[in-house]
């Protein structure tokens, strides 16, 4: 059984809010384009998905490597089970609008972070934006999650992004606060 499966079956699911935290929130709440295809990449549970979906958003996919979140999604929104993906985010090749980020980069091992990038940037159409969270604290060897800081990120994405905001999240729900930063990079 895969890492993150056994997880949710254990409910060892900590990194879950219980809905959509308040950054994320407010970002889709100022989005005003429905028929933006979007991509919420290890959505767990999909709080943001079902935030989306009942704010008018059609074209909204999820893509999970564990099974069992993807099921609790069905269960809640029976009419988009061919929204929610099964794969290895990897392994995707269909482009999207917007990619929603919400502790997937966190979870992926240090090393994969130049190919979250390359992928990303594959992902997305021309103008395309990647927005969410990211944690800013000192990178560890332990994880997930596992940190990062500001100036690591600009390294990283600015190749292949322009970086629109990277900022520190006013607006954290508690456990995070002071541990996340806001970004929003489009595509060059």
């Amino acid at each position: 059984m895969n890492y993150w499966e056994e997880r949710y079956k254990k409910g060892e699911t900590g990194w879950d809010a219980g809905t959509i935290t308040t950054p994320l929130k407010e970002y889709i709440d100022q989005l005003t384009d429905k028929n933006l295809t979007i991509l919420i990449p290890g959505a767990g549970n999909g709080h943001e998905f079902d935030y989306l979906i009942n704010n008018g958003f059609k074209n909204v996919f999820v893509v999970d490597i564990a099974i069992t979140p993807l099921e609790n999604i069905k269960k809640r929104k029976p009419k988009y089970s061919s929204h929610l993906i099964n794969a290895d985010f990897f392994s995707l090749t269909t482009t999207f609008d917007l990619i929603l980020e919400q502790t997937f980069f966190c979870a992926l091992p240090p090393e994969m972070r130049q190919r979250y990038v390359e992928k990303m940037t594959s992902l997305l159409n021309p103008n395309g934006k990647l927005a969410g969270l990211l944690f800013d604290f000192p990178l560890t060897s332990e994880g997930p999650p596992f940190g990062g800081s500001k100036s690591e990120y600009i390294t990283l994405f600015s190749n292949t992004f322009s970086i629109k905001t990277l900022e520190r999240a006013y607006n954290s729900i508690k456990p995070r606060e002071n541990k996340e930063l806001f970004f929003i990079f489009e595509t060059k």
